[in-house]
């Protein structure tokens, strides 16, 4: 059962309670649904404070999402794993679309249309919500691209060797989707598009991210210009940040894959640490910039169902939510490409069992609870490495470099 159908198991009040037996203790009450509590509960103070409507506002949130159901266009989908527990496994597909056909997306004049998605995350949330992963896949990964079905009934064919990318240009996020769970045998049960002015607004709405950048980025050709130091970047700067590649650490799209990972990774830490569900003004703003460009499923079509999913992260320590890449190497074929390592099955078969990875598949995973740079490590991250096991000088020298390559401070 999935955390969008939990309400209709609750146990009836006007039911006969059960008498304890003697000696033993009553089980904690479990904490449910926190988010979604006090964003409802937080909605109807603003409309007795202000006067305003609830359920003006509670329709104007949802009205800002746009739905698009894409699951005519999916065939042929791997089997859903659960597990016997109160909730299940989640696996959320994550792209960032790079259209400048939306208001506020033309950033830098390189013309509209359909766009690439050049950022693809598989988020998962295991079922007994202790560990998260943000899995990102290289948009220049070389993949046999399988046949998919377009939004227009078009049939896209099946490609070898194509690159990642390519799939959501092509057929837009059924494409994705499609190519990611032939490849994987990972099951989707959500998926969310962001565009440019939803990731500005997101950052915004929580009044910027802490980044520590080791040198100037500057990239005339791109419009960036932002100088080294620590501190918290919002608006545009945010967006050029995570967008800039060829001016900072080796100029790779991988090296631009940590850092992004790195600035979600702290804003993770920020929305859940600085108490945005408990400040209405904050809460409403991020939920509002949140909702209003992204491009869901009709299982997360209303900001109680996105509040309840978003419970899932309150409870899980910073430290166990990591982001990672998948496995791969340079492509022998082109070294402007990856391919998937072997490894990579080894990934995807412990998400499709919900298990915890291993120490080698998070070697160089970024935790929410220990930004690079931030100098300031949540409790018990000290000298661990990102599985929890404590790390050797050697380990942390090579990631120390590995940080340093991706244009990040160690």
């Amino acid at each position: 059962m999935s955390d969008v159908e939990q309400d209709d198991a609750r146990p009836d009040p006007a039911a006969p309670s059960r008498a304890r037996r003697p000696g033993r203790r009553r089980a904690r009450p479990p904490r449910r649904h926190t988010v979604a509590k006090v964003l409802l509960s937080s909605l109807l103070v603003l409309g007795m404070v202000t006067g305003l409507s609830v359920v003006f506002i509670y329709r104007h949130l949802n009205g800002n999402l746009t739905v698009v159901d894409l699951a005519d266009q999916l065939h042929d989908r791997p089997e859903k794993q659960g597990r016997e527990l109160p909730q299940e496994p989640l696996n959320i597909l994550v792209m960032g679309s790079d259209t400048r056909d939306c208001e506020g997306c033309d950033i830098d004049q390189e013309g509209t249309g359909s766009g690439f998605s050049d950022t693809t995350i598989l988020m998962h949330l295991s079922a007994d919500r202790e560990r998260a992963y943000g899995i990102s896949i290289p948009r220049d990964s070389l993949v046999d691209r399988p046949e998919c079905e377009a939004e227009d009934g078009s049939t896209i064919p099946a490609e070898s060797g194509a690159m990642w990318n390519a799939a959501y240009q092509l057929g837009g996020p059924a494409c994705t989707i499609q190519q990611f769970e032939q490849l994987t045998d990972v099951f989707v049960d959500h998926y969310i598009v962001v565009n440019f002015q939803g990731f500005q607004d997101m950052v915004d709405a929580i009044d910027g991210v802490e980044v520590c950048i080791p040198e100037d980025i500057e990239d005339p050709a791109h419009g960036i210009n932002i100088p080294a130091g620590t501190r918290e970047i919002e608006g545009k700067e945010a967006l050029n940040y995570v967008r800039a590649r060829y001016t900072l650490g080796d100029g790779s799209d991988l090296s631009r894959i940590k850092r992004q990972q790195a600035f979600i990774a702290a804003m993770a830490k920020k929305v859940i640490s600085s108490g945005t569900v408990a400040r209405l003004d904050r809460l409403v703003g991020f939920l509002n910039a949140a909702t209003n460009s992204l491009t869901v499923d009709p299982g997360l079509e209303n900001v109680y169902r996105i509040g309840k999913l978003g419970l899932g992260f309150q409870n899980i320590g910073l430290d166990n939510i990591q982001f990672l890449t998948v496995p791969w190497q340079y492509s022998p074929a082109d070294p402007n490409r990856v391919e998937w390592l072997p490894e990579a099955d080894a990934l995807w078969e412990k998400l499709i069992a919900d298990e915890p990875l291993t120490r080698r598949l998070t070697s160089e995973a970024i935790s929410a609870g220990n930004v690079p740079g931030s100098g300031n490590p949540s409790s018990g991250s000290g000298s661990e490495s990102p599985s929890g096991s404590p790390s050797s000088g050697a380990e942390d020298d090579e990631r120390a470099q590995a940080l340093e390559q991706a244009g990040l401070c160690a």
